[in-house]
């Protein structure tokens, strides 16, 4: 009896792995001759180039470190839990990127997460989320990368240990937590809803940032939108528990999407900067406008929007007791001379290019990392509000000054319980910035 119990389970197993390989395998497509870019028209090459930018491809396909590289060329450093992921290069050269592949492979790769070789791609490249894209918007976006300058750049191979080095174990991840599909309306919203749920949850990808992953690097799918920590940064709630007193309102939103800065709520900076600045503002408006209704739908923002006036009264209100006192506190008088001058507002309402602190993301979450991220880098005049910059405190501030700032912003801005261990998350966040920020003034 225990003899064919076993033989039951050694050939349960040895036909579960066949499945498995049956499962994993996928063929190579055939290699063809990189189409010429006259086979594309000119409105083709501009749709996909706005597919391009909704879904950021360049931000992660172009090299930052080691003196940057070209547009598209790959070869962009991504840090994971598990090791250092470097992406490939899409541009149309033959032998480096992307020129024999066909329209067709270029599909796969998107919806199912395998090159044209038939080897699976590592979720980095969120093909969780592209598969969920049109098959025009996948061909228009075809046509305008195959007509992009082709580049002749390797890209360094990853670093991932063994056995997470083996490609067909991402088969096995897949079929833990993929589901393809294009993206489906929901017909109990309307077009510009599902305009923006459809390039919010696909192309954009926005829940790659700002949904917390498991142990496995996958997105958790109960917790979608409840924020996660990115580059050494906290991408904030996107639902409603983003924390912040004054809604995410469909204006708010997308004020900064499209500028970069939202009056009610400050700039952007960090990782997110590029997104406004860079792709959204080059993209139909419509778009634009369709993210942030969906967005502001999936925050609750008109709920809870009727606690604007009162949470706006106290921020200005608190703006005045810093700049003119009385300031007996000296993490008070620390910040007046810090920071007061510019973060001062005696307007009703917030001036643009001056936000409120009492306001932003950063004093609300449940750590200094942002606050702290920005004290230390700054802002350049081509982050957050276009023309203005904020200079990095990188020399000008100790550690133990940054965390009396944060300790004071915290308990005169918020309702929050003091934040913990400031000093020593000040050290932390300042190991996160390589070198000294190229706008520091002090």
């Amino acid at each position: 009896m225990i003899k064919r119990l076993l033989a039951g389970v050694v050939g349960a197993g040895i036909l579960g792995g066949f499945g498995f390989l049956y499962y994993a395998w996928y063929p190579p497509i055939a290699t063809i001759e990189p189409p010429a870019a006259k086979s594309f028209s000119a409105e083709q090459i501009e749709r996909g180039r706005i597919v391009a930018a909704e879904g950021y491809c360049a931000e992660c396909h172009t090299r930052t470190d080691m003196g940057g590289g070209p547009e598209l060329a790959g070869d962009y450093r991504m840090e994971t839990p598990f090791g250092a992921i470097y992406s490939s290069n899409i541009t149309p050269d033959p032998e480096m990127g992307i020129g024999q592949w066909s329209e067709e492979a270029l599909r796969r790769a998107m919806r199912l997460g395998v090159s044209r070789q038939g080897v699976h791609l590592i979720p980095a490249f969120p093909y969780d989320h592209f598969t969920k894209m049109t098959d025009q918007d996948i061909s228009d976006l075809y046509a305008y990368l195959m007509t992009r300058p082709p580049v002749h750049m390797a890209r360094r191979p990853n670093e991932l240990p063994f056995p997470l080095s083996l490609r067909i174990g991402q088969a096995a991840w897949k079929l833990m937590f993929f589901t393809p599909g294009v993206y489906k309306p929901d017909p109990s919203h309307d077009a510009l809803w599902n305009r923006g749920a459809y390039l919010a949850e696909g192309n954009a990808h926005c829940g790659a940032c700002h949904t917390p992953r498991n142990f496995m690097g996958a997105e958790k799918k109960g917790s979608m939108y409840d924020g996660a920590v990115v580059d050494g940064w906290i991408a904030p709630p996107l639902n409603d528990k983003n924390p912040t007193p004054t809604a995410w309102t469909e204006d708010e939103l997308y004020q900064y999407l499209r500028f970069g800065v939202a009056p009610l709520h400050g700039p952007a900076g960090g990782p997110m900067s590029p997104i406004p600045h860079r792709f959204l503002s080059t993209v139909p408006e419509y778009d634009v406008h369709a993210i942030a209704h969906y967005y502001a739908d999936v925050a609750h923002s008109a709920e809870r929007s009727k606690h604007d006036k009162a949470a706006l009264a106290r921020a200005m209100e608190q703006s005045k007791i810093d700049l003119i006192g009385p300031n007996v506190d000296p993490d008070a008088k620390l910040y007046q001379g810090a920071c007061a001058a510019c973060h001062y507002n005696s307007a009703p309402s917030p001036i643009l290019g001056r936000p409120d602190l009492a306001l932003n993301n950063a004093l609300w979450l449940d750590e200094p990392t942002n606050l702290f991220q920005v004290m230390l880098r700054g802002l350049t005049a081509e982050e957050g509000q276009s023309g203005i910059a904020m200079p990095s405190f990188y020399n000008a501030l100790s550690d133990a000054d940054m965390a009396r700032i944060a300790a004071y912003l915290r308990r005169t801005r918020t309702t929050l319980p003091p934040w913990k261990d400031l000093e020593k998350k000040a050290a932390e966040a300042r190991e996160t910035v390589k070198s000294i920020p190229v706008n520091s003034s002090h």
